[in-house]
């Protein structure tokens, strides 16, 4: 047996965004950049150490909106359109760079940008939840769930057969994609507060994951802090986020990310090259976008740049591997002198770090697994799942209500920017449950209607609006998204009560926003326990 466990945990989410009724839209754009930077590189690196039989464990959950857009037809033509637009211009640029100090990273991207389109049309037919299921099904990655939208669970529990729904609606999609039940939840930004375990535990669903304060300040201290597993009250298991871990990889000063040898995020080609050059592969606005395309390394903390050497930075991600397998080795060594079982590190990140914005995280990733695998036996990865069967008896306690974020107490989902939102989205709420008791049947226009008005109810809920209005980033986008889907929910309700259904605005809203095509509105319907989770 190791010493010690390392539980690695990538939580990949992305807002629904689709827009059938605009030929290119800004903001479509953060799906095709993280499919290009971030998912495809990482199933690159799974599949090669599950092909090289290298052993690992790795924990990631799939939100699902993110399992709808990489399964939706309409955006997957779209990402091919833009990743062809992608291929040509690193086309151009190898050409231009030619005798420039550029001209090895031109090559690279453009040989990175044609696997990329290999691997998304010619190994999973452009579906990539294909490829995370394979990986399921080899049983080295454990594939969990989050809220249907992402919704931010405290903040809901006014009316808790919206968790409910939200819950129910996400595990029906996930099953239904990956063919399994997940064993656990992502809850969205680590929200939690005390009650949300019993609906959890309504579901069966076995464990979920806190912020390290979660647990550290529960109801009495655990015995074990964050390095093991507890149970709280209603019997499903909480893991707290290990300090020391992620502040390696996420601190600003003190991260990984930061060194100087690797890419520079902000200098890229949509932003400093020509207008006329870019202009085909930025917003035919003319907006200037990032293209991917970056030339720089960090360097050093001012704004003077050096062009990046892809060499030096994969020694550099080696090193951080090694680095961090070194630390988290004499963790467990440590911590395994005190307890009474191994015990486990749980090191949980958002999945779009690695690639997207640290570009050399994927590589950082397999270099890390493959240390671990061969060049020590001292700790082992595991999945939450696997340490709960190997460890079944764990402490009982509640876990104190907490978040990630700023000040880790739902300061950034609720805050004087988004404040404003919430009665709106508890009044809908109300209204919903409402709906579903009044019309426990319903004829066929009836049914489509109410189930369009459960998604737009789903879709206004989503953390993400709250978290751009509290940043500050595209605030003008995430308030319309808020309050189109309120707008269009409340439509709906006065037509359903009126019996005076629109079925051409309808059709409209069922195709613009299709999410979730097997939902049925009946999900928020005040029932017992029981019957929630068979239904």
């Amino acid at each position: 047996m190791p010493k010690g466990y390392l539980c690695l945990v990538l939580h990949a989410h992305l807002p629904y965004i689709r827009h059938p009724e605009h030929e290119y839209f800004l903001e479509e754009k953060w799906l095709y950049e993280a499919i290009t930077e971030t998912y495809i590189p990482l199933i690159q690196v799974l599949d090669r150490l599950s092909e090289e039989s290298v052993k690992f464990r790795l924990t990631m959950s799939l939100s699902p909106t993110l399992l709808s857009m990489l399964t939706d037809h309409l955006l997957q033509e779209r990402y091919v359109r833009h990743l062809a637009r992608l291929i040509e211009l690193a086309e151009k640029e190898v050409q231009r760079t030619r005798w420039s100090p550029f001209h090895e990273v031109a090559v690279m991207y453009r040989d990175r940008f044609r696997q990329v389109m290999s691997v998304f049309c010619d190994r999973y037919g452009r579906n990539l939840v294909n490829a995370f299921k394979k990986l399921q099904d080899t049983n080295n990655l454990e594939i969990i769930t989050c809220a249907a939208t992402h919704g931010y669970l405290p903040l809901m529990m006014l009316h808790p057969q919206a968790v409910r729904a939200q819950i129910k609606v996400a595990l029906d999609l996930h099953t239904r994609h990956l063919g399994r039940r997940p064993a656990g939840i992502w809850l969205p930004e680590c929200g939690y507060t005390p009650g949300l375990d019993a609906i959890l535990k309504e579901f069966n669903l076995k464990y979920f994951f806190t912020d390290s304060h979660g647990l550290l300040y529960a109801s009495h201290r655990p015995r074990y802090g964050i390095f093991a597993p507890v149970y709280c009250p209603p019997g499903v298991a909480a893991f707290g986020r290990d300090i020391e871990s992620s502040k390696q990889v996420w601190s600003a000063r003190e991260g990984y990310p930061g060194d100087f040898d690797y890419r520079e995020f902000y200098r890229d080609i949509g932003f400093e090259l020509d207008f006329e050059y870019v202009k085909p592969y930025i917003h035919p606005d003319g907006i200037r976008t990032h293209t991917g395309i970056k030339y720089y390394r960090i360097t050093g903390k001012t704004d003077h740049k050096e062009p990046y050497v892809f060499r030096r930075a994969e020694e550099k991600a080696a090193i951080h591997a090694g680095n961090f397998m070194f630390n988290r080795q004499h963790q467990a060594r440590y911590l395994s002198g005190l307890m009474d079982r191994p015990p486990v590190i749980v090191a949980p990140y958002d999945a779009e770090l690695f690639g997207h914005w640290w570009f050399e995280g994927p590589r950082w990733l397999d270099y890390l697994f493959r240390k671990i695998a061969f060049n020590q036996d001292t700790i082992e990865t595991i999945t939450p799942g696997e340490y709960l069967q190997y460890f079944p008896c764990n402490q009982v306690v509640q876990p104190c209500a907490s978040s990630w974020g700023n000040k880790g107490y739902h300061e950034v989902w609720l805050c004087n920017a988004n404040d404003w939102l919430y009665r709106h989205l508890h009044m809908a709420a109300g209204r919903m449950i409402e709906l579903a008791g009044r019309f426990p049947q319903a004829h066929e226009l009836q049914r489509r209607a109410l189930n369009q008005a459960a998604r737009e109810l789903l879709l206004a809920q989503s953390s993400d609006w709250a978290f751009i209005m509290s940043t500050g980033t595209m605030v003008d986008y995430a308030v319309k998204r808020s309050k189109t889907h309120l707008h269009n929910f409340l439509s709906l309700y006065e037509e359903i009560n009126g019996n005076r259904i629109d079925e051409d605005r309808l059709g409209r809203l069922e195709y613009t926003n299709n999410i979730f095509p097997g939902l049925d509105y009946r999900c928020y319907r005040e029932q017992p326990a029981k019957e929630a989770v068979t239904s």
